[in-house]
């Protein structure tokens, strides 16, 4: 299989193609019954044309513009949701109430429960009349819903229901001029009503699932301080901010857009975006989240990004995308519904044969094969994959996961391989101190304060790499006078009057010096292990050499950890020399070693991953790694909040964190197995319902009546919709896996 038919298997867009029609019938149907059920019809038509629009931006433009009463602008299927959730509850209770008499005047219930309800001229209409009622108002959705399944010729849940309901409708009627046995009316108005209860409770639940995108939306003010020119402070509507605007945010206040500190410091509250509890510090300089709370510091922001190039617009697009996507084994729920679709015609073909084969036909046959089309009924078939999705869907945005693909997330549970790239994803992308050596009596904590003396005003990554690592130790730094830098060689300055220079082995040539034995040597070492040697002179002698190199994070070694416990093998990726990879592989415990790959080759070694029959992720930062994120089964970019928004890949991890790679296959498999035992469920209610009504254990003095059928159908229904709600409680904590360990402190990338 070449990648375009892997990628096309994975997203098949063809799929969509075929669907379209029917989607579009289905709106319309969405569209006409919303409308409706309105109080006001201009309203609903108003609000369909805000789905559509928002469905239009969605595909192309911004879906976070504007913030209309915080965020009036996101609907985030939240609304559509919504709204089937007002419809099918003003439905059920209406119905509920109009069945009442239904079930009161039921000879039936008043023999079973052995009460007795006044009878009075023309008593003998209120079931016929009022279940004709329930079956007009509570059915009608069903039918229309059920149109565009029969006219694409692909019977499905819609399909089921209207024809359950109808059967049992028509049949009712027909009691009333040709005599049965009995009537179906009260068993009628009780389908009627259980499905619209099950249809509400499917619409609050996957409502509330969704909910967190409408929370992300609310997170936006809706006016923001922005600071003239004058250095007055104005109020302003939020979606009035510009690029290049500075604006002030109070303690305790929201960030009211994207953008880098100019002034003041201040803890700040980034886990409604991060997931992260702990407050972020930040400093002049560093880059603030709009929607991310201030802590106790006031803060002057300068605006970088408004509108749909936010970081939460670019959010909740992803999650939107998620929630849009198609499921994988939700359409292998649709495609039983039309089994059973089948298989219940044919079982009540079976049944009217058997039954007047046996008994000769009479209006018990027709009863039996009512019976067996009404309990054909898959209401909690419907309900099994729907939930689950949508609450895997709010879990993994609140852990940081934004997944664009659910056919990805799904596919997550067989991964075999999980590819990182090195730098910045399993390392910190930095250079840090790894190795100290010194000479004449200088000890190393000297050797880091003279150094990072020197060093305080450079911003070259060196400089920096040799600051953090003596204030890692706690070494202060002392006065530097006459500070100068030596283009290609490094830096010099004046310190207690001792001329001291800090540089690379260009620096060494340059002054001519010696370099004592011992700092000969730890180069050599060093030089093997591809790090970078930076010397320490004093007075023009080495008294100290240090070696540095891209720092490994700690998490990289518990994520490693982890993926093997959970089975799976890891790759590395990277465009290092072999001798570095080997290092960080060896130490890390990584299983394939791909070094000295361009990145415009990167997605080859993930080809050739794939042929070996392997199902593989690929994790990188989601820009260099574009090709290989394509390339691979899933793509999973990683990267820190302004970063989500990356086109490439499958799945965003928010938090820059490879941990999340773990929890990510932990809830995909979790998941998995929650749709495997709501399948089981529901299925498992036909299969033992549908024999009944046939009445395979009639001989015996068994058959399943309608009400029966209707209530394991009711609890088939509860049981599913509770078992999806425990996947809430699947344990994502990763570092409490058995068998992962925590270094004490970030190790070398050797």
């Amino acid at each position: 299989m070449d990648d375009h038919d892997r990628r096309t298997e994975a997203h098949p867009e063809s799929a969509d193609t075929d669907s379209h029609g029917d989607h579009e019938q289905s709106d319309q149907v969405e569209r006409s019954l919303l409308e409706d059920e309105a109080d006001d019809p201009e309203r609903g038509r108003e609000a369909i044309r805000d789905r559509q629009e928002h469905r239009t931006d969605h595909s192309g433009h911004a879906a976070g513009d504007g913030h209309d009463g915080h965020g009036g602008g996101h609907d985030h299927g939240g609304g559509m949701h919504a709204g089937h959730e007002t419809m099918f509850r003003r439905r059920f209770v209406i119905s509920t109430l109009l069945s009442i008499p239904v079930l009161l005047y039921s000879e039936t219930l008043q023999a079973w429960l052995g009460f007795s309800v006044p009878a009075f001229p023309g008593s003998e209409w209120l079931s016929p009349v009022f279940a004709v009622i329930v079956f007009a108002y509570g059915g009608v959705p069903f039918l229309r819903m059920a149109v565009p399944e029969l006219r694409e010729r692909a019977p499905g849940m819609m399909t089921l229901i209207s024809m359950a309901i109808t059967v049992a409708f028509g049949y009712s009627l027909a009691s009333i001029v040709v005599p049965t046995q009995s009537a179906f009316f009260w068993e009628l108005v009780t389908l009627i009503d259980i499905m619209l209860l099950g249809h509400w409770i499917e619409m609050r639940s996957i409502r509330r699932a969704s909910s967190a995108l409408d929370e992300l939306a609310k997170l936006m003010p809706d006016t923001a301080e922005r600071i003239t020119n004058d250095g007055d402070v104005e109020e302003v509507p939020a979606t009035d901010l510009a690029e290049g605007d500075l604006v002030l945010v109070r303690p305790g206040a929201s960030v009211p857009a994207d953008g880098v500190i100019e002034e003041g410091d201040s803890d700040v509250d980034e886990s409604m975006i991060t997931g992260e509890s702990t407050p972020v510090s930040k400093d002049p300089g560093d880059e603030v989240i709009g929607g991310t709370v201030n802590g106790d510091g006031s803060l002057r922001v300068r605006i970088s990004a408004t509108g749909e190039e936010t970081t939460l617009a670019g959010i909740m697009r992803l999650v939107e995308e998620a929630q849009e996507s198609e499921s994988r084994t939700q359409a292998l729920a649709d495609r039983a519904a039309g089994w059973l679709f089948y298989v219940a015609l044919g079982a009540a073909v079976v049944t009217a044969i058997a039954w007047t084969v046996a008994t000769g036909f009479d209006s018990a046959v027709i009863e039996r094969v009512v019976t067996v089309l009404v309990i054909a009924c898959p209401h909690a078939l419907g309900l099994a994959i729907p939930l689950v999705v949508a609450i895997n869907t709010s879990l993994a945005a609140r852990n940081g996961m934004l997944v664009r693909d659910r056919i990805a997330m799904e596919q997550a549970r067989d991964l075999d391989t999980v590819v990182f790239d090195k730098t910045g994803t399993l390392t910190e992308g930095e250079q840090g101190v790894v190795d100290i050596a010194t000479v004449d009596g200088v000890s190393e904590p000297d050797a880091l304060e003279l150094a990072a003396t020197v060093e305080g005003d450079s911003e070259h990554m060196i400089a920096r790499a040799i600051r953090n690592a003596a204030d890692e130790r706690g070494v202060d730094r002392r006065t530097a006078s006459d500070f100068e830098a030596l283009k290609g060689k490094g830096v010099r300055a004046t310190v207690d009057g001792e001329r001291i220079h800090v540089g690379g082995p260009n620096l060494l040539s340059d002054l001519e010096g010696e370099v004592p034995i011992e700092l000969e040597r730890f180069a050599e070492r060093a030089g093997k292990n591809a790090r970078t040697v930076v010397y320490l002179l004093r007075d023009e002698r080495p008294v100290a050499a240090f070696a540095l190199a891209d720092v490994i994070r700690e998490e990289s070694y518990r994520v490693v950890d982890a993926l093997h416990e959970l089975g799976l093998e890891v790759a590395m990726l990277t465009g290092d020399s072999e001798d570095v990879a080997r290092a960080v592989a060896a130490d890390l415990g990584i299983d394939t070693v791909f070094a000295e790959v361009l990145p415009e080759d990167k997605d080859e070694k993930i080809t050739e991953l794939q042929e070996q029959g392997r199902l593989v992720a690929m994790v990188g930062d989601g820009v260099n790694d574009a090709p290989a994120l394509t390339r691979a089964d899933i793509g999973i970019a990683i990267g820190s909040g302004t970063d989500v928004a990356v086109q490439s890949a499958d799945i965003i991890l928010v938090q820059n964190n490879p941990m999340d790679v773990v929890r990510l296959v932990t809830l995909s498999r979790a998941s998995y197995r929650k749709m495997q035992e709501n399948l089981v469920w529901a299925a498992g209610y036909n299969v033992f319902a549908l024999p009944l009504a046939a009445g395979v254990l009639a001989p015996i003095g068994i058959l399943l009546s309608p009400a029966v059928g209707a209530l394991l159908m009711s609890l088939s229904t509860v049981i599913v919709a509770i078992n999806a709600q425990f996947l809430r409680r699947v344990d994502l904590s990763v570092p409490d896996l058995p068998g992962v360990t925590a270094p004490a402190e970030s190790r070398p990338a050797d």
